[in-house]
């Protein structure tokens, strides 16, 4: 069965100073939805012109966190379905065909969300293996049982209330277009690690800081094959490694800093 878009369904979008990738992300959707909504925040760069020239409608809204500002921007939307994506990505045409079926086949019916797998191209290759994929993301979801939970620093996660499906296509996702930009991420990740723990009242562990580096690697490079997706594979999982590394030492930084002795 072929379905006739639009479909019942909102692309809904958080974005600040984004016009680099926007464009890619709008155009994957475009035509086949019935309502897209980017909400800016504090945005100075072309994102407004370049989300209303793609049809969608543009909001403006302080940024409140991950967590609150995105379900603020749900609240924004009017359709029964919403697909929630992040600037920097893509809905690639076999995931597109899968959420088509998925309403074709009443999937709308019987469940409340759909997960699928994301994709990162890094440096010069799309990431199959390791931590990074296949990283299955929650984000067709039912509004009226469905929120953004989790931590209000970082890591907020869909919560829904029923059955989730679980599609085959992949959502891709250009998060690092250079390799200097994953390294600049390593710092604020390590802050707002120091604030989640500090605010669950977690003490630093020099057995976490010592082990969990190690262990991250050695999941992610062998037992996640990450080892298959060559150099960048190999980068990836010392990477990961060391901004856990890094985190811990941030959280030891915190606790145990004092001015020189005199």
């Amino acid at each position: 069965m072929e379905l006739t878009p639009p479909l019942p369904l909102s692309v809904v979008i958080v974005a600040r100073n984004e016009a680099e990738t926007l464009a890619r992300c709008l155009t994957s959707v475009k035509g086949w939805v019935s309502e897209i909504i980017v909400v800016l925040n504090d945005t100075s760069d072309a994102s407004e012109t370049i989300a209303e020239e793609h049809g969608a409608i543009v909001h403006h809204r302080e940024w409140k966190g991950f967590r609150d500002s995105k379900n603020e921007a749900l609240d924004l939307s009017t359709q029964s379905w919403a697909l929630c994506l992040d600037a920097d990505e893509e809905v690639s045409n076999p995931l597109r065909f899968e959420i088509e079926r998925f309403f074709a086949h009443g999937g709308d019916q019987s469940h409340v969300g759909a997960k699928f797998p994301r994709k990162v191209w890094f440096i010069d290759r799309w990431i199959t293996h390791g931590d990074w994929y296949p990283d299955y993301s929650l984000r067709l979801i039912k509004r009226e049982a469905s929120r953004w939970g989790g931590d209000e620093f970082v890591h907020e996660k869909m919560e829904c209330n029923g059955a989730v499906a679980v599609l085959r296509g992949d959502l891709h996702h250009y998060s690092f277009p250079t390799l200097s930009g994953h390294v600049s991420k390593i710092n604020p990740f390590a802050d707002l690690f120091v604030q989640q723990r500090q605010a669950k009242g977690a003490k630093f562990s020099v057995c976490s800081a010592v082990f969990r580096p190690f262990w991250r690697f050695f999941r992610a490079y062998f037992l996640r094959f990450g080892f298959l997706d060559g150099y960048p594979g190999f980068y990836i999982a010392w990477a990961t490694a060391f901004g856990a590394f890094v985190r811990y030492s941030r959280l030891f930084e915190e606790e145990n800093q004092r001015p020189p002795d005199v």
